[in-house]
């Protein structure tokens, strides 16, 4: 790294992927003089973004580590599904401090949804024995394509009235209603983004880290992927990356989708698809979660079923394999047992060339139903704390500083 690069951020980044933990190997890394490393440390120390640790040494005395200090802010995640809503708060290092589980029909539109969640931000807050101020960012998880820098929703089939709506700013507008204004240097950063993508994410950090391309399928009340190639979430050119439900399959051109088209995967193979037929067969279920249940409980209709959409993701993701070659394919959501994961791998190993799944693993969620929040929580944290914007975030408080003396 050349040294007129090696900002105050880029040695957080250091510090926080641990390729240089002591001032010694800073120095080493960036190329930058004793006097400079310790005047960018002073920002970091200064923010309470780091804290000191002791380390081993090889003989003498033992070196002054340096390590990200994830106490220093919290951050509110949500993750939305159709018909309930979970909220946590979380540390910096993904640890769960309080969590909270509720009804929320995301039907009833964007400004009852978001209204609803700031209500449980404050007392969930408080559970976790934290401030508004400890806030640094709140991440949110969503069952649509989102256009991420916008924090936009794009043309959601399973969310009505959200397609292109104001989610940041809306969400800030309730943070300060329920909550209280946000004390700092600029608004409360918010960040969306599909539940897919984070689930994918928060998987491949917490199982797979050596893996350099990895794919999640999502299936639950529709059908989803998220992909993650070289650490990073994969989304496309504006979020629409991964929409695999919308895909067409060929014999089925009588299956409506919500979407509006025939024919698409998640019309055919999706818990609201399976709800559909147990309904129809006599066998009351309302959604992916009511599939879920059943599929524990064994009912023999939803086990078929569950295995027979495995069948038709599985003939998907012949050509979603082929196309990225992925080491890890991981199954998750309501439908993600037994019946149809065994139905995607057979049509997955009858369908593929033996080379391109010879080193794939084909396995089931490891988080469950906290990779979205988990997700959620890392991309905010990645983003706030990237070199880029963390010099940013300090070169604003340093300038709030001074406003503040010279006032």
């Amino acid at each position: 790294m050349a040294g007129n690069q090696a900002s105050a951020g880029h040695l957080l980044q250091l510090i926080r992927s641990g390729e240089a933990t002591t001032r010694g190997e800073l120095q080493q890394a960036t190329g930058l003089s004793r006097s400079t490393v310790g005047h960018r440390l002073d920002q970091l120390f200064g923010a309470g973004w780091l804290r000191g640790a002791t380390g081993t040494s090889t003989g003498g005395r033992p070196s002054a580590r340096l390590e990200f200090d994830p106490t220093h802010a919290v951050v509110l995640v949500a993750d939305m599904e159709t018909r309930h809503a979970r909220v946590a708060v979380l540390d910096l290092a993904g640890n769960t401090l309080a969590e909270h589980t509720d009804a929320l029909v995301i039907a009833d539109g964007p400004d009852r949804a978001l209204d609803q969640l700031a209500r449980w931000f404050g007392p969930l807050l408080g559970e976790a024995g934290k401030l508004p101020g400890d806030v640094c960012g709140i991440g949110l998880s969503v069952p649509g394509p989102v256009d991420w820098e916008s924090a936009r929703i794009v043309q959601p089939p399973i969310m009505p009235g959200w397609d292109r709506f104001p989610v940041r700013e809306r969400l800030r507008e309730a943070w300060t209603e329920h909550v209280g204004p946000m004390p700092g240097t600029g608004p409360l950063p918010v960040f969306v983004d599909n539940d897919a993508n984070l689930m994918a994410l928060a998987e491949q950090r917490a199982g797979h880290p050596d893996c350099s391309a990895f794919v999640l399928v999502k299936a639950s009340t529709g059908i989803g992927a998220g992909v993650v190639v070289g650490g990073e979430i994969y989304r496309g050119i504006d979020g629409g990356a991964g929409d695999i439900g919308h895909i067409r399959l060929h014999d089925r051109p009588d299956a409506l989708c919500m979407c509006g088209s025939y024919g698409c995967l998640a019309a055919v193979a999706s818990g609201r698809s399976i709800a559909g037929q147990l309904t129809a067969a006599g066998v009351p279920t309302a959604s992916g979660s009511d599939v879920r249940e059943h599929l524990a409980a064994g009912q023999p209709d939803a086990v078929r079923l569950a295995r027979e959409a495995g069948q038709r993701v599985g003939e998907v993701l012949v050509t979603v394999v082929t196309l990225l070659n992925p080491g890890v394919l991981m199954l998750s959501g309501d439908l993600a047992g037994t019946p149809f994961l065994t139905g995607v791998r057979e049509l997955l190993y009858q369908r593929a060339m033996p080379r391109t799944t010879a080193h794939l693993q084909v396995v089931t969620s490891e988080l469950g139903d906290r990779a979205a929040l988990a997700g959620a929580a890392r991309m905010v944290v990645d983003h706030l704390y990237s070199p880029d914007r963390a010099d940013a975030r300090l070169a604003a408080a340093g300038a709030a500083r001074d406003n503040g003396a010279g006032a």
